[in-house]
């Protein structure tokens, strides 16, 4: 391997260990072996483990980054179809059906918090990042008017991803789905949906 590629695949093989076992559960043995790399190798790209998993949830973040731009941003969509979609697939993604249920940055924060400022650093921008790309949505579908005037965007976002890592968390706990499908339907068939008629109302009133 190059020494892009090794580093690459260390991170890529760490990564799912992280996530799928934690932070604290995945030692630096589990990372060599199943990447089949020397520890020489390891400690030339990265000078500890806390470093290696900085890197991890970079990558990790990047990817749900991706994800979001492709699903959020596409403004074909109207927005409040938009999020409902970019649920729908977090639900396919870290649901128990997943190869790997449930979200590395929910699991790092479990673990991390007290230990590792720099970690715990790193999730924080993470969900602030993610929080900001809901919130631009939920921007657009005020402005769409889908949604009433009032609306605080980065409020009803941050509402949205803590109830979405809580039904995640607790989904984890009882190995079903129930409590992700639950959301959905609470957000997008609840809340969202009389938002939304709540703004079409007023509107037909503003009109007469």
């Amino acid at each position: 391997m190059t020494a892009k590629s090794t580093r690459d695949h260390l991170i890529d093989v760490g990564l799912g260990l992280m996530h799928r076992n934690g932070y604290n559960t995945t030692g630096l043995s589990d990372i060599l072996k199943a990447a089949d790399v020397p520890k020489g190798s390891f400690y030339h790209h990265f000078g500890s483990k806390e470093e290696f998993a900085a890197a991890a949830l970079e990558r990790y973040g990047m990817r749900e980054r991706e994800h979001a731009a492709a699903v959020l941003g596409d403004t074909t969509t109207p927005p409040l179809k938009r999020l409902r979609r970019y649920f729908s697939d977090l639900v396919r993604i870290y649901g128990q059906e997943a190869a790997i249920p449930g979200c590395m940055m929910g699991r790092f924060s479990l673990e991390i918090a007290e230990e590792s400022p720099k970690l715990r650093k790193r999730v924080s921008a993470s969900f602030d990042h993610w929080q900001h790309s809901i919130a631009t949505v939920v921007q657009q579908a005020v402005t769409q008017k889908e949604l009433p005037a009032g609306t605080d965007p980065e409020s009803l976002a941050a509402f949205l991803l803590n109830s979405w890592q809580g039904a995640l968390l607790r989904s984890q706990a009882e190995k079903s789905d129930a409590p992700l499908e639950i959301f959905m339907h609470s957000i997008f068939d609840g809340l969202m949906k009389q938002e939304s008629k709540g703004r079409a109302a007023a509107t037909r009133v503003e009109n007469r």
